[in-house]
């Protein structure tokens, strides 16, 4: 036991954890990692409590088999099942609770994750969930399927792990998950000086910078902050004159850069379309496929091999 305490303490914050039941302990423990984001899977057959101090980041968990009970923190105390995903704790409060018998993940997620995908300013307060449940199933189900998906095919992959928007898209694309989930704190309506700031000249600033550093892993404050404008008058102005949003505009301009990318390519020296995707931050290939056919009406395999 002192080695699963070891590893939960250095892998989360200081605990102090006691267990029961079983002679024939099991535990099985294994952490995927990259910038900003790790999913750690846990498998413990016995029953085990915890006492854990603030982690500073955001952590959800995500029960397969067994129950974590009496999972307990300021002014909250519940219990989650399988199936269930939800938030153990604010990340400046310490929790407690037990373990019975389960097979669950953890997400822990740097919470300047979700001020750079929401509409709020970098410097303002940080955005907090409001809820340690989400808002409905099909919510939960949907982040569920994301975190399943980051871990199998992205934080398992050392290739696509190394490319710098593969990192970044994934990391944003999972913050706006949880705040698509879970009712936070972040003020969405665009006041009345955004509204004034979100005239032609914002938008052209902004879409030069991101034609200028699409290559790059930036973000939407960035974008921002290019443009002289908050980041709600940024997204006020696209919806107004484009009818979309700095983060579409940014996906559809490395999707076009791909395409001349694949254009360019000789296939004879080992150029692959999965490796030009994830040079462009398109980390799942049926979904790069895809995009890529609407927009050019033919596979983006056609198009390197012609």
């Amino acid at each position: 036991m002192s080695l699963t305490e070891d590893f939960l303490s250095r892998a989360y914050a200081r605990l102090r954890i006691d267990h029961c039941g079983t002679n024939s302990i099991r535990t099985r423990m294994r952490r995927d990692v990259m910038p900003s984001v790790t999913v750690d899977e846990l498998d413990f057959n016995y029953e085990m409590s915890y006492a854990v101090a603030p982690l500073g980041k955001l952590a959800l968990c995500t029960v397969q088999e067994g129950t974590i009970a009496d999972n307990t923190f300021h002014g909250v105390k519940d219990s989650y099942g399988p199936g269930d995903i939800a938030v153990l704790a604010p990340p400046t409060q310490p929790y407690s609770g037990r373990v019975c018998g389960a097979r669950y993940n953890v997400m822990m997620m740097d919470t300047h994750l979700l001020n750079q995908v929401a509409d709020v300013e970098p410097t303002g307060a940080p955005v907090r969930l409001t809820s340690h449940r989400p808002h409905s199933p099909a919510a939960a189900s949907q982040l569920k399927h994301l975190i399943a998906h980051l871990r199998d095919q992205v934080l398992c992959d050392p290739i696509l792990c190394e490319e710098p928007l593969i990192v970044s898209a994934s990391g944003q694309m999972l913050a706006a998950s949880v705040l698509a989930a879970f009712p936070h704190s972040a003020r969405i309506d665009a006041d009345a000086q955004d509204r004034n700031d979100a005239h032609t000249l914002t938008l052209r600033r902004a879409l030069a910078y991101i034609d200028d550093h699409a290559e790059e892993p930036i973000t939407v404050a960035d974008i921002a902050a290019a443009a002289h404008v908050t980041v709600r008058a940024l997204q006020y102005a696209f919806r107004r004159h484009l009818d979309s949003t700095p983060t579409a505009h940014l996906r559809w301009v490395r999707l076009a850069n791909a395409h001349r990318e694949l254009q360019a390519a000789d296939p004879g020296t080992g150029v692959t379309v999965t490796g030009i995707a994830a040079r462009w931050g398109f980390h799942q290939p049926s979904r790069f496929a895809a995009a890529y056919r609407v927009a050019y009406g033919v596979l983006p395999s056609r198009t390197l091999h012609t």
